[in-house]
């Protein structure tokens, strides 16, 4: 019998590292916009401000977090609804050895895009 893995099962590590990235992302982006619209109003925000935030090192490392955290939630996220859709065999290390290579390469991609608007921490 082929192995069920799944972090929506409750109780394994997984199942508490899911919930934990999602209450993060749902925290920071929360955040985001309440300062966005109430802080710093949406129609005041600017190209020079965002690249003004992003020198600091507090902001551009939570950028990072925030790009690293959404890649693992979003990739086990997809993983485990075809694994519980009964993918199997063959095609269940195929598709997860291809969402990795994906997830890595939209990492590398937001942490250059977080690079170029930083100007300063080259990370990548």
């Amino acid at each position: 019998m082929a192995e069920r893995y799944s972090s929506f099962n409750s109780g394994g590590r997984m199942w508490l590292i899911q919930r934990v990235t999602a209450a993060f992302l749902l925290v920071v982006l929360a955040f985001h916009f309440f300062l966005l619209h109430f802080v710093h109003h949406a129609d005041e925000v600017t190209l020079a401000a965002s690249s003004a935030r992003m020198e600091q090192l507090s902001y551009y490392s939570l950028m990072v977090l925030f790009l690293v955290t959404a890649t693992f939630h979003g990739v086990n996220g997809v993983y485990n609804a075809l694994v519980n859709q009964g993918l199997t065999g063959t095609k269940r290390t195929v598709v997860k050895w291809s969402l990795v290579a994906a997830s890595v390469v939209l990492l590398f991609q937001g942490i250059r895009t977080a690079n170029a608007w930083a100007g300063g921490f080259p990370l990548l």
